[in-house]
């Protein structure tokens, strides 16, 4: 079972006082003390980010670990990445993150953990990076699209609800045929897929949604069934 969980905003880095979704991701591995690998590259490796990670993680039943870029850890990264559980990849500059995980190779190894059934997860460019495009703010001014990973079908554009430019951007570069259709992400959202197929969303917000969006004729955009994890 191949799982990706992208999260479009929210986690422990958006939410700290909310854990819901991250408590989801922890949960999808199916292990009682789940092995958690943090990647902070889109961020520079932010130390604040990191250590933010690790104040969320150390609290919960996990054994969790990241892997830095800047100042690696091992030589080894394939034997570093491989004995995870679960891959949290953190938010930042896609176009940056991108980049360095084909240099170092990181692109290649996280396709072989996706096939060994290991959950990749992540936060806005973490959401967007394994899809095969994504709309980004990685360039400076402006949203513009970006090719990527290509784990999932089709475009993916977070934060939808969470900073005003995003859903026109989105929606005007689906109509014009620059990005392929794909689901948009309200902020504390989460879309959760096994082998390939979108198995569940989820949110941590009550009124949190997700969209599909795609032109015919005219752009559409539908709201998608998703699952508030807490309680109403």
């Amino acid at each position: 079972m191949r799982q990706v969980i992208a999260l479009g905003g929210g986690g422990f880095s958006m939410e700290p006082e909310n854990p819901l979704l991250d408590l989801y991701v922890l949960q999808q591995s199916g292990k009682i003390n789940p092995k958690i690998c943090f990647i902070p590259t889109a961020s520079g490796d932010s130390d604040n980010y990191i250590s933010r990670y690790y104040n969320f993680f150390n609290k919960q039943i996990c054994i969790p670990s990241h892997l830095s870029l800047f100042k690696p850890q091992t030589r080894d990264l394939e034997s570093f990445i491989l004995e995870n559980d679960i891959i949290y990849v953190g938010g930042g500059n896609t176009k940056n993150l991108l980049i360095l995980w084909k240099e170092w190779g990181l692109d290649t190894i996280l396709k072989r953990a996706w096939e060994q059934e290991i959950v990749l997860a992540g936060i806005s460019a973490g959401s967007i990076c394994w899809f095969e495009e994504g709309v980004t703010d990685s360039f400076g001014d402006g949203l513009e699209p970006l090719t990527c990973l290509g784990f999932l079908k089709g475009s993916n554009c977070p934060h939808y609800d969470g900073e005003l430019n995003r859903r026109p951007a989105y929606q005007n570069l689906v109509a014009k045929s620059k990005i392929k259709p794909g689901i948009a992400t309200d902020d504390g959202v989460a879309l959760h897929y096994i082998d390939q197929k979108l198995s569940e969303i989820v949110s941590s917000r009550p009124n949190a949604k997700a969209y599909k969006v795609y032109f015919d004729e005219e752009i559409k955009e539908v709201e998608l069934k998703t699952k508030f994890l807490g309680v109403h």
